[in-house]
């Protein structure tokens, strides 16, 4: 039997069922539509699950920043292939006019630079480490903001590198910037395969293409946004890598997390090392600390440019 995959019908969606099809040896794409629905991006992951629920497909696949805390019930997260680079790029402008991609960190970028993202995350962190920038709200796929770039109505764009990447454009990022500066929207980089409960050959199928890295990564960031009760227009970014190693020789990892208002005049970061075996607790125990330094009275705030 013939895997069928639904999927949005964005180029960046197509783009990614397509690889999820090449994990899998091959399978048929479902496009599914999200036009007509309300909310925020949890809207794209909605007629992909609908279609799942309804038999027209097997297999979903979501961009896992999009994927909400709370599933449809019926609905299983079967698997999460190996993450691609998880980090945010700028493109767009030099240090001077005409040079766009000579840049080598933020720090270059020229003062008053206009510069578009729909993010409040993002926005919020580029205010924190440089208030001079003119950050101006951008919609619009991946190609209609790299447009709008090349048109001049704009100095510079912020982007997911993982995007960019998987449409082929990964060479049009003028730089990469640090986690430290720009800490990643939780599941950033990751891709979700989701399955019915009762499926159990689709499951099964779906496991065979998950990775245990990017799968524990991905739980402590999905914990960590759930307790902090989040969505995804809220002003947090939550980055968990593997790396280092915890007392009793299991694999560490290191969580990094940043909240904030919008305007950047009131942020909170943290960062510490967790154990890699307990992801649920690991991502309670930086949710936990988040909310013990102010965090909740800084995202109540931040509900206003929502």
């Amino acid at each position: 039997m013939t895997i069928r995959i639904a999927t949005r019908g964005s180029a960046l969606a197509r783009a990614q069922a397509g690889q999820v099809a090449d994990l899998l040896g091959g399978a048929e794409l479902v496009e599914v539509s999200s036009d007509g629905e309300p909310g925020d991006k949890a809207r794209f992951v909605r007629g992909v699950e609908r279609a799942l629920l309804a038999g027209e497909a097997e297999i979903g696949v979501h961009s896992a920043k999009d994927l909400p805390a709370e599933m449809p019930g019926g609905l299983v997260i079967a698997a999460v292939p190996a993450r691609e680079d998880p980090s945010d790029v700028w493109v767009g402008v030099g240090t001077g006019p005409g040079e766009a991609g000579s840049d080598r960190s933020l720090g270059d970028i020229p003062e008053g630079a206009r510069v578009g993202t729909a993010s409040l995350r993002r926005r919020a962190q580029l205010l924190v480490a440089r208030p001079d920038l003119r950050v101006s709200e951008l919609h619009g796929n991946v190609d209609t903001r790299l447009r709008k770039l090349a048109a001049g109505e704009l100095d510079a764009i912020v982007l997911a590198a993982a995007g960019l990447r998987r449409l082929g454009r990964g060479s049009e990022a003028s730089f990469a910037l640090p986690a430290e500066t720009m800490t990643p929207a939780a599941g950033q980089g990751a891709l979700v395969l989701q399955a019915r409960c009762d499926d159990e050959d689709a499951v099964a199928a779906a496991a065979a293409t998950g990775d245990g890295t990017a799968l524990c990564e991905l739980t402590v960031e999905r914990a960590a946004v759930a307790m902090l009760e989040a969505t995804c227009a809220t002003p947090i970014g939550i980055h968990a890598r593997m790396g280092g190693s915890a007392a009793g020789g299991r694999d560490s990892m290191v969580v990094e997390a940043f909240v904030g208002l919008p305007d950047g005049s009131e942020w909170i970061r943290d960062r510490l090392e967790v154990d890699s075996a307990e992801p649920v607790a690991a991502g309670a125990l930086l949710a936990e600390r988040l909310l013990g330094a102010g965090a909740r009275e800084i995202l109540d705030r931040a509900e206003v440019w929502s």
